[in-house]
């Protein structure tokens, strides 16, 4: 069942035990209310009966000691008549409660008489036939006789009123629960909008529609909910987009990684398919030979990086004190006199917190690509200077460059922005891949500038020790 017509549904049961109970409790006060002020008058009747019975018999003949039978009869008889316009209804009993003169369709039991004394009034409510009485008893003092007085007043009307009201009230109610059926549904429909519309929301988007957000309808909870399921939405949008980006980049990474595979695997079987199938001379077989030496070390070399990448990705770097000048001194050693570059080292005394051996890593990768973007000859300008947030390392070159569009993509695996180049230097486009992922675990990131046909320059800060050491130190106390 939707959760608007539960809001009906309820409401309606709701309204319709309250009208119930409060008409009925109206109702009900209303007639035992007539049906008191009935019964209250049928008394106070009962006792005017009682004292004009006793007149009447103050001018029975002196002759009399005792007040006759007959004429007992004789003033009931004018006591009714004069009640003809109410209907009244008498009946006279001697001491003994033997009826002496009764009214015509006065046709009680003795129940009430019985009950009836000197002492005390008595009354209760009859039918008879489709009417309603009240049935009253008293005693009459007269002429040293007892005697018992009983009344019977027509209250037929106080009923027929509770019966009209009933009626009334059953069709008011009636009215009362269509109009609310018909007030509620539009009341429960506009309450639930909210719902019906993050419904729909969530359908969308199970369907594959993430950009698609719920119109917020309303300020109350049900507007909140609405603007944090927007939200949610958002987030959700995003971290698929980025799922759907890593699997675009690992089907890119997998469709490159075959393809790296594939030219030096190719070039070796080929070379040793010569060698084992064909007698060649000893200048074509040393070339086949280095063929697959040189292609065995690619493969060899890309291995290592991919294994490096993986590592460096999944462990946490082992900080320790590095002096600036000591990575310089082993930068010098590797590259100084060993390539057809001309080197320039300039770095300023400090101190950082790294890993040693991954920070070298790092820079050689970077001065190698310097190396592969340069022609001959090229400079390559390798730097360290001390920054506020700590140390930074650059390296500079002025051969290549890399356009804007670029940029962003370099740091992928297997991305080289000039493929024929980089192969022809044993390059896999693995090389930035490992700084990244040094880096992010050094809490650095890797900085580009470049311009094409105008150079490249890669830095990274790394922090401090006096900074690092003062915040254990903050952190100690």
């Amino acid at each position: 069942m939707k959760f608007s017509l539960k809001i009906l549904l309820w409401t309606i049961i709701v309204m319709a035990l309250a009208l119930g109970f409060s008409g009925f409790y109206f109702v009900n006060y209303v007639f035992e209310t007539s049906l008191e002020r009935e019964v209250g008058q049928a008394m106070d009747e009962s006792s005017i009966l009682g004292f004009a019975f006793e007149t009447a018999a103050l001018s029975v003949p002196a002759k009399y000691s005792v007040l006759p039978d007959n004429t007992v009869e004789e003033i009931a008889a004018n006591l009714e008549r004069g009640g003809q316009s109410s209907g009244r209804l008498l009946r006279i009993s001697d001491e003994g409660k033997t009826v002496l003169y009764a009214s015509d369709g006065f046709e009680m039991d003795d129940a009430l008489l019985q009950q009836t004394d000197e002492n005390n009034k008595t009354y209760r409510i009859i039918t008879a036939g489709d009417k309603y009485y009240v049935h009253t008893g008293t005693t009459v003092n007269a002429m040293n006789r007892i005697l018992y007085l009983e009344n019977m007043r027509d209250v037929s009307e106080v009923f027929t009123e509770r019966a009209m009201g009933f009626s009334l009230y059953r069709k008011v109610t009636l009215i009362m629960l269509l109009a609310g059926i018909i007030i509620m549904h539009f009341i429960s429909s506009l309450l639930t909008k909210p719902v019906r519309i993050l419904t729909e929301a969530t359908k969308r988007m199970a369907s594959g529609d993430y950009a698609y957000r719920a119109k917020k309808v309303s300020q109350d909870e049900l507007g909140a909910l609405t603007q944090d399921f927007n939200s949610m939405a958002g987030a959700l949008e995003q971290n698929i987009e980025k799922l759907e980006e890593e699997i675009e980049a690992k089907e890119e990474f997998m469709g490159a990684f075959a393809h790296e595979l594939k030219t030096p695997l190719t070039a070796i079987i080929g070379y040793a398919d010569m060698l084992r199938s064909h007698k060649m001379d000893e200048e074509k077989s040393i070339m086949s030979a280095n063929y697959i030496y040189t292609e065995g070390k690619r493969l060899e070399a890309m291995s290592l990086r991919l294994l490096d990448i993986i590592v460096a990705g999944k462990e946490e770097a082992q900080l320790q004190k590095v002096s600036a000048e000591s990575v310089f001194g082993y930068l010098k050693g590797m590259f100084a006199g060993g390539r057809d570059m001309t080197f320039h080292f300039t770095y300023e005394q400090g101190e950082v917190f790294a890993e040693i051996n991954l920070i070298k890593t790092v820079l050689v990768n970077l001065i190698d690509n310097a190396c592969k973007a340069s022609e001959n000859g090229g400079q390559i300008e390798v730097s360290g200077q001390a920054v506020d947030k700590g140390y930074r390392f650059a390296v500079r070159d002025y051969g290549i460059g890399i356009p804007e569009a670029e940029l962003h993509k370099i740091t992928k695996a297997f991305y080289m922005v000039d493929k024929s180049r980089a192969r022809s230097k044993n390059g896999a486009g693995l090389g930035l891949a490992l700084c990244v992922e040094i880096l992010k675990i050094h809490h650095s990131e890797l900085e580009i500038e470049s311009e094409a046909g105008k150079g490249s320059c890669f830095s990274f800060v790394l922090p401090q020790i006096a900074q690092e050491s003062q915040q254990m130190e903050a952190d100690n106390v």
